[in-house]
């Protein structure tokens, strides 16, 4: 029988070997996308081998240094990365399957990450080049960075975005699927949802504040499914299949969530389907204003 939010797992429901959050294969009924979320400091290390995974390193808070190559480390590159994923745009490090790396720093970084036989070489995106793009209106705002999707990167199946929603808006909406192959209208991708959650920006909270959000997905003809979760900083959300959205910011707090995509199809695609219930609400967004908070910026003095 479906449990209620057993593809939901809080913070901490994950941790294993150093890393605060690990999404692999090990995971039940998980094939093609991984995920490993960690706080570095006090000159730890981490180490992702060559294992045949294409992989982007994305700072969360903080700065780090991706040194990487064959069989012997022979690449450098530092991450400036931001103070939070409420500031805007960081750069990224897209890792080819043909390499090992190790991370060091300070701060919070993801590695999202897919299987494949394909080598494409490494390459790094500054956040001056990461495409940002206003989705939605009115109520249903918000800001992805498209970083990791095909317009933006050369890569064989990982497909990687974030999204930030601020107080009181709906994003990952309409509800909609990619659980089926069907040629120029859908195409089949597993996904995270990585989440963080913070006080909205230019308002003060008091210490005992409890910044949160909504997850929602459920079932499509491709299986069960039924999620609907408060989601917090470290939160994970695994979407095998199955209509999923809306995510919803709580009044008084903005939301954030690293989306990691890759699946068995041929071509690497984000192709995806309305719930025909709900996609009228899409003509509703013609003539409304876009939220005026967005897009959230690096701000002078917040360079990580």
């Amino acid at each position: 029988m479906q449990r209620r939010n057993e593809w939901f797992y809080p913070r901490g429901g994950l941790e294993r070997d150093g890393w605060q959050t690990v999404v692999d294969a090990t995971t039940p009924g998980w094939a093609h996308t991984g995920l490993r979320v960690a706080e570095l400091g006090d000159g730890t290390q981490l180490a992702l081998p060559q294992d045949g995974h294409e992989r982007i390193v994305v700072p969360l808070a903080g700065s780090f240094t991706v040194t990487y190559g064959g069989s012997e480390p022979i690449e450098k590159t530092e991450l400036e990365g931001r103070a939070s994923v409420f500031d805007g745009p960081t750069d990224v490090l897209y890792l080819s399957s043909a390499v090992a790396a190790t991370i060091t720093g300070s701060g919070r970084v993801a590695v999202a990450e897919a299987p494949t036989t394909a080598v494409y070489p490494s390459v790094y995106i500054p956040r001056s080049d990461v495409p940002v793009e206003l989705r939605g209106a009115g109520r249903s705002s918000r800001q992805v960075h498209n970083f990791g999707t095909p317009g933006a990167l050369d890569a064989d199946k990982l497909i990687v975005c974030e999204v930030i929603t601020p107080s009181e808006n709906w994003s990952s909406y309409p509800p909609h699927k990619h659980d089926e192959n069907i040629p120029g209208t859908e195409s089949r991708l597993e996904e995270i949802y990585y989440f963080e959650s913070a006080v909205s920006k230019g308002l003060a909270a008091p210490s005992a504040a409890d910044p949160f959000g909504y997850m929602r997905t459920y079932a499509s003809a491709a299986g069960e499914i039924d999620i609907l979760a408060e989601v917090r900083t470290g939160d994970v959300g695994l979407v095998p299949h199955g209509w999923h959205g809306p995510c919803v910011a709580a009044p008084g707090y903005d939301l954030y969530y690293l989306n990691v995509m890759a699946g068995p199809d041929a071509a690497r695609e984000w192709l995806i389907s309305d719930d025909p219930a709900h996609g009228w609400v899409r003509d509703t967004w013609q003539g409304q204003e876009f939220d005026s908070r967005l897009p959230y910026t690096q701000s002078e003095g917040t360079t990580a």
